[in-house]
């Protein structure tokens, strides 16, 4: 259910065509577990190196690996050039450029978690937010990228940003409001965690805008690259912001 292993919830049963407008929502979901692992370990001494390890094959587990193989298909898309682009992205096989696509986001999302450190269980719900709204501002603002042959059931469905981004903002909004009357933070810290939060939006547009461009538009495939990169890219952000030293 919403792209991960979880199984159907006996009380919600949402429809696949319109299951894009609440992955930003299961990705707090999935980052809340993440947190919890890190503390729970933290509890238990366990070293940052070895906690930063398993909260990220936590979230390709959850996920099964979906968004990952669709990182690693667009990278070796965009590493063959226009004319063998789509033939490349569509071959099970997956080329040296979509391994090596992968190391480095591993290798930079465990320097991002290792640099945030304390303030990573923060970090991981706010990631997989936004790294899942970027695929809401990818569905809505470019082409798919097989159009001609068939149409993306987003695309089929879409009932525009406004509408499908609706339900996660009004509940992380609300989640925010909470949190920050209940911590009682002072003005610099509120105005703090509030620049960490909407300094997401910017990867999460920027993201799929800068894919775009190397394929041309958008596929299931580029969706999960864009998750993948924009939470890679806002985990090393917020490691510049929250622990510049």
């Amino acid at each position: 259910m919403f792209y991960t292993i979880l199984p159907q919830w006996p009380l919600i049963k949402p429809r696949f065509k319109r299951i894009a407008r609440f992955a930003p929502l299961i990705g707090v979901l999935i980052g809340f577990l993440q947190s919890f692992s890190w503390l729970l370990l933290k509890f238990f001494n366990w070293p940052n190196i070895s906690i930063a390890l398993i909260s990220i094959a936590i979230s390709i587990l959850i996920t099964g690996g979906l968004h990952i193989d669709g990182l690693m298909d667009t990278a070796d898309g965009i590493g063959a050039g226009p004319s063998k682009r789509i033939e490349a992205m569509k071959d099970s096989r997956v080329g040296a450029i979509g391994v090596q696509s992968l190391a480095i986001i591993l290798i930079l999302q465990i320097a991002a978690i290792m640099k945030l450190s304390f303030y990573a269980p923060l970090a991981f719900p706010l990631a997989a937010f936004w790294g899942r709204t970027s695929q809401i501002f990818a569905i809505e603002n470019h082409e798919y990228i097989f159009k001609k042959k068939y149409s993306s059931i987003h695309h089929q469905n879409w009932k525009g940003i406004s509408n499908e981004i609706r339900p996660s903002v009004i509940i992380i909004s609300i989640g925010i409001i909470v949190f920050l009357i209940s911590t009682n933070l002072n003005i610099y810290n509120a105005l703090l965690l509030i620049y960490c939060i909407l300094s997401g939006l910017i990867t999460s547009i920027l993201i799929p805008n800068l894919i775009n461009k190397s394929l041309g538009g958008h596929s299931g495939d580029s969706y999960g690259a864009s998750l993948v990169i924009t939470e890679t890219t806002y985990l090393l952000l917020l490691s510049i912001i929250l622990a510049p030293n």
